[in-house]
């Protein structure tokens, strides 16, 4: 049930512009005060604002809303619980609960004394959910009730079941019992430990290139500059109230948006997911003035019907990922968007990219009075092996502007005026990582796995993904993972699995290419797919095929079937399209293929 509308406590936020300079100065100078203040955590930020105004508003959402008062004491609280259970340093507890304001609480309250939270993909299933579970290796797992019965499904691939905290499920094991007996005051220092901004708060989950998901270390200082550094690029205030429909188990839907506005004491309206058909009618009624997007969320308001609501906002600017050229002008325009700031960031990465000068279709730039502090730079690659080329002198080779290679960033130390990279929980993926003797013998740049091009401008350009993985529906899909489930279907003898483009869609759709015998059924490969794989990550194409080809080092050659993708004129290969609506796998021929080109089948 939608709830009325909850207007701002003051009036509406200006349509205020800034200088390029200003707006950098304003970011730098959130983030520099960091060190001298090495014991204050997000969680102090919060109380900071509570005790300033403490009925003012901070979460809202249509079940469940917090003042700033009453999310400082629910933090609180969690912190509480937590100690009692000696969760300190070292100790992790997972959480799997649904987009709600209590997320944000239950994970700032944790790690305040210390403990680490594994925020965990709520529509992971099976195998996939079970790997993220012991990857935590979690004495403690916190489950909403939304979510028990996709925990029990990925209960028998558990290595080892953690202890279960249940949120409104009213049995013995549910938390919110525990949380109304305790004391909602701020800890003391000697109560809270020695935690610090260096201390590990989070893992949050990243496919990286291949593989499983892999659980990338976020510590409290990550947390502060992400925070800090949103809050001045978007020049966030106490009258600001930010739409966030994107996953809180994500770095961005999670942390960066939510902290940015709760670093500034303004407000964040949580949506328990994106809807094309609500989203105008939640911004109006929320009274919103900043939505965080990414690509794929824009296109598909693009393509929802026009209405007369969708300028009527009071929107000063969108702020996002993955916003491509060739909507760019037209999103801002039919939307009415005063402005718009699109950045790059990876969840483990160790620099971003803003584009605070709003270049359509441009991820950012580093401006050169920054350079020297977030060293960034293009490497050109090998396209097939994807290892970085060198010169004579064993270096690498930087890219010159236009052209495109892999983007690096250096790894320095904190607090020396350089970014570190904080590595996964798997010391080998860490190392997989790490680029050395980039530009100088014994130098280590992180490996960001994006390809890229920097024109005349200084400005970076996304390209695609390095390697394997694929970006589709704002989430990397890792063939290997995909591959693995599609192997153990019945009738499957091989399989190849890749992204297609489709146009006028961001990303790359999945295709698998198979070999099957008479075994195969696409009821039961559907119905399989759909428990061991989230639904971005099911192949939408499917090419049956009588052999695939391997290179001469046994590994799959799929730069033929990437070219080929779906089209049916060059190919004689059964081709085969997932319906959107009932996941069902129909035959592909002509008149389907252009439709598809078309965009009137939507994916």
């Amino acid at each position: 049930m939608k709830t009325a509308v909850i207007p701002r406590t003051t009036g509406p936020a200006s349509q205020r512009r800034r200088s390029t300079a200003n707006t950098w100065l304003q970011g730098i100078a959130r983030t520099a005060r960091l060190e001298g203040r090495p014991h204050r955590l997000f969680a102090d930020v919060v109380q900071e604002w509570a005790q300033r105004q403490p009925d003012r508003l901070a979460l809202l959402s249509d079940g469940q809303s917090f003042t700033y008062g009453e999310l400082a004491a629910r933090i609180n609280r969690y912190a509480r619980w937590a100690r009692d259970l000696d969760l300190r340093a070292g100790r992790t507890v997972c959480l799997l609960m649904p987009n709600r304001p209590d997320y944000i609480a239950c994970w700032l309250g944790i790690s305040s004394v210390g403990a680490t939270v594994a925020l965990i993909n709520t529509r992971l299933v099976g195998r996939s959910l079970a790997h993220c579970i012991d990857v935590a290796q979690a004495d403690h797992l916190i489950l909403a009730s939304d979510c028990v019965n996709a925990f029990e499904n990925a209960r028998p691939h558990l290595d080892r079941v953690p202890q279960l905290w249940t949120l409104g499920t009213g049995d013995e094991s549910d938390l919110d019992k525990a949380l109304v007996a305790l004391d909602s005051r701020p800890l003391s220092s000697a109560e809270r430990g020695d935690v610090t901004i260096d201390a590990r708060a989070l893992l949050i989950y990243t496919s990286g290139t291949t593989g499983l998901p892999k659980a990338a270390n976020v510590s409290h200082r990550r947390i502060l500059t992400w925070g800090g550094w949103f809050a001045g690029l978007t020049d966030a205030s106490t009258d600001d109230r930010l739409y966030d429909s994107l996953p809180l188990h994500h770095s961005v839907g999670g942390v960066a948006a939510p902290c940015s506005m709760l670093c500034a004491g303004g407000s964040v309206v949580i949506a328990e997911k994106f809807s094309a058909g609500s989203f105008w009618d939640d911004i109006q009624r929320f009274d919103c003035t900043i939505f965080q997007y990414i690509g794929e969320l824009c296109r598909y308001l693009l393509k929802a019907p026009a209405s007369e609501r969708d300028p009527r906002h009071g929107l000063r600017l969108a702020v996002g990922n993955g916003l491509r050229g060739d909507i760019w002008e037209v999103f801002a325009t039919r939307f009415a968007i005063p402005q718009i700031l699109e950045f790059y960031a990876a969840t483990e990465g160790n620099f971003s990219l803003f584009n605070v000068e709003g270049k359509p279709g441009a991820i950012g730039r580093i401006p050169p009075v920054l350079a020297h502090r977030f060293p960034a730079s293009i490497v050109k690659v090998d396209a097939d092996s994807g290892n970085p080329l060198r010169s004579d002198a064993g270096l690498c080779i930087a890219c010159a502007p236009g052209e495109t290679g892999e983007a690096v960033g250096h790894i320095g130390s904190a607090g020396r005026g350089g970014v570190p990279f904080e590595g996964y929980t798997d010391q080998a993926e860490t190392a997989k990582k790490i680029l050395r003797d980039v530009f100088a013998e014994g130098d280590a740049w992180f490996r960001t796995g994006d390809l890229m091009l920097r024109d005349e401008q200084g400005y970076f350009h996304f390209v695609d993904r390095l390697g394997d993985t694929f970006r589709w529906k704002g989430e990397n899909v890792a063939t290997s993972e995909v591959n693995d489930a599609i192997r153990d279907c019945p009738g499957v003898l091989d399989a190849s699995t890749y992204g297609v483009a489709v146009p006028g869609v961001d990303g790359r759709a999945g295709m698998a290419a198979l070999v099957v015998d008479r075994r195969f059924d696409f009821g039961i490969f559907r119905e399989q797919l759909s428990y061991r794989l989230p639904r971005y990550a099911v192949p939408a194409f499917v090419r049956l095929c009588r052999a695939l080809e391997a290179t001469d080092t046994f590994k799959q050659n799929k730069q033929r079937l990437i070219r080929e993708g779906f089209d049916p004129s060059v190919t004689d290969d059964p081709l085969f399209l997932r319906d959107p609506a009932t996941g069902d796998y129909r035959s592909i021929d002509r008149a389907i293929h252009a439709r598809i080109i078309a965009g009137e089948i939507r994916l």
